[in-house]
């Protein structure tokens, strides 16, 4: 077992980083090369602006190649539930900017013509408890009349049809949800924006950011600074920099993965056979998928802890009993790849974007971040290049959460709690 990612293994290399030094200037400088930073890139690049991407690792090593895998439509909390706390055209606002995520990255992907395994396949949300499937069918009732009329409720007695499991007691389907191979799509996308004439410098962590008026910073590197016209944040976590305004604001939660060896075809029919992504309801749940050369991608919180070697192996051990309890008829399948990555989750987990002292960002995106960061790319370039301002998730504020400042002390105690939901609901 390899711990390391399946879609950075298997993706092609990047030769689109810049060369030489860092210029002095910059109409945008993006500090962060991962979906939303390029995608910010690339749009921006084609808008005729100077960019530059800094990116303290290698271009697409974090959470844009570290999930799971799935592009879907749907915010992460019950559609219902999002109604009750901010209204029914706010929440079905928020619904619709998903499904038109989607849609972006399936059109950048033929226009790109990015070979990343691009399909459609439909979301089903699993019931794990009997109580759990009434939940869904709320949701289901109120999407139907409201947002997504092709929406449909799966019961008890049919559930097998969909997944080859006696877990699940029902559940919801929502037809326009999609998946890719990660590091494909993402190595492919750096490459456009790199031939649009986006500047990207892997390797370039900024150390120091400093304003010097409206939206004009000075920002450090080992390598050298660089003035920037404009600045857009779009480093997911943020955990890492001189960021403390948005550290007090985003939770680095860990999420673990495991990825089977290869299995025969007729098994992967026999478990799954209408090959959808899929995710549990319970708030410690899974999440699953196959790849085009018919491995299941198995992923979950598994634990409440920060992703390094140690705890990746630890949480890839409960994953794989997790999976074998899930679907006995896989039990015996090897492990290949297992590894863990960061979710930058917000407390109403919904993503953020707009401005603070002068400085443009958009995160937090709370494990629903493939579709809507490179979306959200696009959306902020034409806030930045000042064409129009389309911002789904722009608010009036954004509280800080109190007694964080930064380290997730807590995240334990939140396991604790969130096992003990899972038992009770």
């Amino acid at each position: 077992m390899k711990l390391e990612s399946f879609w950075q293994a298997t993706a092609p290399v990047f030769t689109g980083a810049a060369s030489g030094a860092l210029p002095s200037r910059a109409d945008v400088v993006v500090i962060g090369g991962g979906f939303t930073g390029i995608s910010a890139a690339l749009s921006l690049a084609r808008s005729g602006l100077e960019v530059v991407v800094l990116e303290s690792g290698q271009v697409m090593s974090q959470a844009s190649a570290r999930n799971g895998g799935h592009c879907n439509t749907g915010v992460a909390q019950n559609f219902a539930s999002l109604v009750a706390s901010q209204g029914l055209d706010q929440a079905s606002r928020y619904y619709r900017a998903f499904d038109n995520a989607v849609s972006y990255v399936e059109n950048l992907v033929r226009d790109e013509r990015i070979d990343c395994d691009f399909r459609l396949c439909g979301k089903l949300k699993l019931a794990s408890k009997a109580a759990h499937f009434a939940g869904l069918k709320e949701a289901w009732q109120l999407m139907r009349s409201t947002v997504d009329p092709e929406i449909e409720l799966i019961g008890k007695e049919d559930i097998r049809r969909e997944v080859a499991s006696d877990d699940f007691h029902g559940g919801l389907l929502q037809k326009r949800g999609g998946q890719m191979h990660m590091g494909k799509f993402g190595v492919g996308l750096a490459e456009a924006a790199a031939r649009s004439g986006a500047k990207i410098f892997p390797y370039h962590a900024v150390t120091a950011m400093t304003r010097l008026d409206g939206y004009r910073h000075r920002l450090q590197t080992a390598q050298g600074e660089i003035l920037a016209d404009k600045v857009l944040m779009a480093t997911g976590c943020s955990n890492v920099g001189p960021f403390p305004w948005f550290q007090r604001r985003i939770v680095p939660v860990g999420s673990f993965i495991v990825v089977t060896e290869p299995l025969e075809e007729a098994l992967l029919h026999e478990v799954l056979p209408h090959d959808r992504t899929y995710v549990t309801s319970l708030n410690i749940g899974n999440y699953f998928r196959t790849t085009a050369d018919r491995r299941l991608v198995f992923g979950g919180r598994a634990r409440f802890a920060v992703s390094n070697p140690t705890s990746d192996s630890r949480s890839g051990e409960i994953l794989q009993a997790a999976l074998a309890q899930m679907f006995p008829q896989l039990a015996r399948a090897r492990i290949d790849y297992c590894w863990g990555g960061m979710v930058d989750m917000t407390s109403d987990r919904l993503p953020h974007a707009g401005e603070q002292d002068g400085v443009f960002y958009s995160l937090g995106y709370s494990g629903h971040g493939t579709q809507m960061s490179v979306f959200m790319g696009r959306i902020m370039a034409d806030l930045l290049a000042e064409k129009s301002n389309d911002n789904p998730w722009q608010r009036e504020s954004w509280p800080a959460l109190p007694g964080y400042h930064g380290k997730p002390w807590f995240l334990p105690l939140a396991g604790l709690y969130y096992k003990a939901k899972d038992r009770l609901s």
